[in-house]
């Protein structure tokens, strides 16, 4: 054997393996063959200098006895891990682990896993990049020091088996914030007034008495009605009628943040899934060219796109679509994003004749419509923008003004390529002056909505808007939430559990830069420039530790204990622990004590005679399991739930009655709003006076 290719993944050797001649083998780390041990800190600190203590796990010995004897007979040992901060650090552990100076041994990078990709790469190595490593080196002991010097505090003070994490912490605050702003909020009435006029052209009022007519204008029935009855009685004219063209531009092609948005969006992909299927489209599947990666890197937050990929895909536009949707020149786009890696590229397609119609018959169902996704984004960002022709009308009487707008299309650019173009709304051809007629008015009743909670796609925006994580972390942070129960995902809504409103308070409080957005983006740009041999990173680790370690000591003394356990004196059916009385945000169940160890939960059957007494609302039974609703209280207010929780999720912050929605035939609850006495659809929020 001459040589030896080291990659992370089994398939991806695979995929590599199929370009290249017996002269090479191709073997897979798996992964993180070093790191630090999980049993005890792991890091030693003398005279203001961090030194780990890396450990090779015991499921990855066999692996590095495999390198090492691989790597004693080859005339040249190739790096080829992922071209990342991590891959790079994965390449100094692999080098390391196997005996050799990371510097001595060659580093291949590529951003697609193609003949010509490899072929290059094994052309033009080059070393390990230890600016990369020492950034990614910081990264994971800053994250070990928070995590290993927090969590126990936590579980000390709050409860068993809860951890805090740098980027994990301040994301689950953005979170908590969002539903404290849901529980505070307080809705208000507004109205509009729309009319049809000449029986098909639908217009709202913007102007009334010489006052523009905005969203919170007008605020109650009487001034409402007031209106409409006043406009009634008037005659109606065009005031205006004007027509402008106006450009829809492309998207750029995606990066990680972004795919992870629309696949969650379009496809109703988790961030996780779209990344275990971008991985392997990554690394490699069976194409009519032979097995190839049929994606570039999917970890990335660059724009950029090569000379070559741009010229096939403008050879593409123009032989599938014409001349007429090529743009004279290419299009480049501009990262936002200070820290973005320039040198990545965006995701792509690799091969441009690989197109969806073809891939069916290769990829399965899943990966065919992410890669579809993927690849027609891509086509589109090359493409001529839209054209349109937006319309507006302006009917005016002496009192009041009313628009109607409507839209051409005049030529599909980039749309051509999804095939799923709105619908023109054309108004009819009308002379300035003409008087129209006013077919009906209608005064409708609103009211603002609270904010909505995050799903995993907009929390993924919002990190990425804060420059909170990077996009190898945005899908891992949601995911050790859910893990920890800080967060359940229910409806693609994110929802805080009661637990971590303790934690973020807990935090807040005592450790405010933990969960700060500012302090964690700050963060990251510092490790970014550590990356460019800008800053030193035992400095910036030291900087950090010094004062967090006097917070943690501190903490230990002065933080009460928030613990309250009732012990039941029942036993776990599961483990033969005592179970315990433990609240939840449906208030009140029976958990295992031994929690999160064993998850055994049932629902709450006996209640010591000093605890209140759960009130059962008789005339109404479930609507969603037929079971008992119970009137229960939380630390945020009183609410309403079904006696089979956890099995049945059934929840309203107001008392549920019999009443049926004329809407939807959901059961009404019964509140009050501004002083009167409503029923309100738990289910469609369709509103009656009671």
């Amino acid at each position: 054997m001459k040589n030896l290719i080291i990659v992370e993944s089994p398939t991806k050797a695979k995929t590599i393996k199929n370009f290249l001649g017996k002269d090479y083998t191709v073997v897979a780390s798996k992964g993180h063959i070093r790191d630090l041990p999980k049993s005890s800190f792991g890091i030693k600190i003398d005279n203001q200098t961090f030194i780990p203590e890396y450990r090779i796990p015991k499921d990855h010995a066999a692996v590095v006895k495999e390198i090492k004897d691989l790597a004693k007979t080859a005339d040249q040992v190739y790096i080829a891990t992922d071209e990342d901060r991590e891959g790079e650090a994965i390449g100094f552990h692999i080098a390391t682990a196997i005996g050799k100076d990371p510097q001595s041994l060659p580093r291949i990078v590529f951003h697609e896993i193609t003949k010509n990709a490899i072929t290059h790469a094994l052309e033009n190595p080059r070393v390990l990049d230890a600016s990369s490593i020492n950034a990614q080196q910081a990264r994971r002991l800053l994250d070990r020091i928070v995590g290993y010097k927090l969590s126990p505090l936590l579980s000390s003070k709050i409860q068993k088996g809860l951890s805090a994490g740098r980027v994990q912490s301040s994301s689950l605050k953005i979170i908590v914030d969002r539903e404290k702003e849901i529980k505070a909020f307080k809705e208000e009435e507004f109205w509009n007034i729309d009319a049809l006029f000449n029986k098909t052209i639908e217009s709202s009022l913007v102007e009334f008495e010489g006052e523009k007519i905005e969203k919170m204008t007008i605020t109650n029935t009487e001034r409402a009605h007031a209106i409409k009855e006043k406009l009634l009685q008037e005659t109606f004219k065009v005031a205006l009628l004007e027509k402008k063209e106006r450009e829809s531009s492309p998207s750029p092609a995606f990066m990680t943040s972004t795919l992870q948005q629309s696949a969650s969006s379009s496809l109703g992909y988790s961030p996780k899934k779209s990344m275990m299927i971008a991985q392997t489209l990554y690394e490699g599947v069976k194409t009519h060219q032979g097995v190839m990666g049929v994606i570039t890197y999917m970890r990335t937050d660059s724009l950029n796109i090569s000379k070559e990929a741009i010229e096939a895909a403008r050879d593409q536009i123009k032989k599938n679509y014409g001349d007429a949707y090529l743009p004279k020149k290419p299009r480049f786009y501009a990262n936002k994003s200070k820290s973005a890696q320039e040198a990545h590229e965006a995701i792509r397609p690799t091969i441009l004749e690989f197109t969806p119609n073809i891939a069916k018959e290769f990829l399965k169902p899943d990966e065919l419509k992410l890669y579809t996704l993927i690849y027609n984004r891509f086509l589109a960002s090359q493409m001529n923008n839209a054209r349109f022709e937006s319309q507006t009308l302006m009917f005016e009487s002496n009192s009041g003004k009313f628009k109607a707008s409507g839209r051409k299309l005049l030529f599909d650019g980039f749309y051509k390529v999804y095939g799923d173009n709105d619908k023109d709304k054309l108004l009819p051809d009308l002379t300035l002056g003409q008087e129209v007629k006013l077919t009906k008015i209608d005064a409708n009743q609103h009211f603002t909505e609270p904010p909505s909670r995050y799903s995993e796609a907009s929390l993924i925006k919002k990190l990425e808007g804060l420059g909170i994580g990077r996009p190898s972390t945005y899908a891992p942070t949601i995911s050790v939430l859910t893990a920890r129960d800080y967060i359940t995902i229910e409806k693609k809504q994110i929802i805080p559990t009661e637990i971590a409103f303790q934690v973020t308070e807990l935090l807040e409080k005592h450790f405010p830069q933990i969960v700060d957005s500012s302090f964690t983006s700050t963060m990251e740009e510092r490790l970014d420039l550590i990356a460019e041999d800008k800053e030193d990173w035992q400095a910036i680790l030291w900087e950090f530790y010094e004062p967090f370690e006097a917070q943690v000591a501190k903490g230990k003394t002065d933080i009460e204990s928030q613990k309250v356990v009732v012990f039941t004196g029942e036993i776990c059916p599961e483990c033969g622990k005592e179970l315990v009385r433990r609240k939840g945000r449906f208030g009140e169940f029976i958990a295992c004590s031994t929690y999160p160890t064993c998850k055994y939960t049932q629902n709450l059957k006996k209640i010591s005679e000093t605890a209140p007494k759960e009130k059962i609302t008789l005339a109404v039974p479930c609507p969603e399991c037929g079971g008992p609703i119970l009137e229960r209280s939380s630390r945020r207010g009183k609410f309403f739930g079904c006696g089979n929780y956890p099995k049945c999720k059934f929840i309203s912050n107001h008392e549920p009655t019999e009443k049926k929605c004329p809407e939807c035939d959901y059961i009404m609850a019964k509140r009050e709003l501004r002083k009167k006495e409503i029923f309100e659809c738990i289910k469609c929020k369709h509103k009656e006076d009671a």
